[in-house]
């Protein structure tokens, strides 16, 4: 090999070493900038683009606050849904009150289907609310108690209205919706009264349903005043008082005190007047006392 003539073509001037060591410089120098230099920083952005970027932000959280502020469903009886609840639910107003002109026949719905079959209401909105609907217990179980409806309602036209304060454990059991445990505890509060004076103390019984009440208001009714042994009410002592259902320990301490500052209680406008007691209360309650 000829290494001289190799030789030539690395010699070069001193000017040509410097432009060789200038570029050399600059490519080192490039290096090192791209290295060192993070470039997706530096990207530019518009200032309509920053603009929408910041609208957004805020759109997002508009949604988010829309998600979190939506109103909660919880369970609840259909046949109870009011303008407002069923405006909540999606509904239109045509479609509540087709509900409305059906409960006012004193009719109810028992499932989803009977409901969108009174309402009209689309088959994607049913599917939307209809987990939420929760009828009572004893619709629940109109299957298994299908055999003991039929053999005691198929001749509905020869039940006789009952005086509620003569029924029977029986008796109430044969309403749809009654069983024993309900059943006593209607029993339980006549016998701590002395009998019942209204029908309308049916709805101080634990656990009965509007539906099951209306039902009760159909085959009882109180067909004369019981004979109770009445409480003086001005002279009776507070643990006397307190004995009374319709008057708890509180209640009972109110009326001595009403009674030491302004004298005997003379009638129900004076008793209305102790806090506690509202108006339909005492209409009943009164029947129960001695002035």
């Amino acid at each position: 090999m000829n290494y001289t003539k190799l030789h030539s073509y690395f010699k070069f001037s001193r000017s040509q070493y410097r432009g060789i060591f200038s570029l050399f410089s600059i490519i080192v120098i490039f290096q090192l900038v791209y290295y060192f230099t993070d470039f997706s920083s530096l990207s530019l952005t518009s200032p309509e683009k920053e603009k929408w970027l910041s609208l957004q932000t805020q759109i997002d959280l508009m949604k988010q606050r829309k998600i979190n502020d939506a109103p909660k469903i919880y369970p609840f009886n259909p046949n109870f849904i009011s303008d407002y609840k069923g405006y909540q639910l999606g509904m239109s107003v045509l479609e509540i009150d087709r509900l409305i002109a059906f409960r006012k026949g004193n009719n109810y719905v028992n499932s989803p289907k009977e409901f969108q079959d009174v309402t009209k209401i689309s088959d994607s909105l049913l599917n939307t609310i209809a987990p939420y609907f929760k009828f009572p217990n004893w619709v629940n179980n109109k299957k298994e108690d299908a055999k003991f409806t039929k053999t005691t309602f198929s001749k509905k036209e020869n039940w006789v209205v009952i005086d509620i304060n003569k029924a029977t454990q029986e008796d109430l059991i044969k309403i749809y919706g009654i069983g024993e445990a309900i059943s006593l505890r209607i029993l339980k509060l006549k016998e701590s009264l002395g009998g019942f004076v209204s029908m309308q103390q049916l709805k101080d019984v634990w656990g009965l349903s509007p539906e099951v009440i209306e039902n009760l208001n159909t085959h009882f009714k109180v067909s004369a005043l019981p004979n109770v042994k009445k409480i003086d009410i001005n002279n009776a002592s507070i643990k006397e008082l307190s004995q009374f259902p319709y008057f708890n320990y509180q209640l009972a301490k109110q009326i001595v005190t009403y009674r030491s500052m302004y004298g005997d209680i003379k009638n129900i406008q004076d008793l209305t007047k102790i806090k506690g007691l509202s108006i339909d209360k005492a209409n009943i309650i009164v029947l129960y006392l001695v002035f």
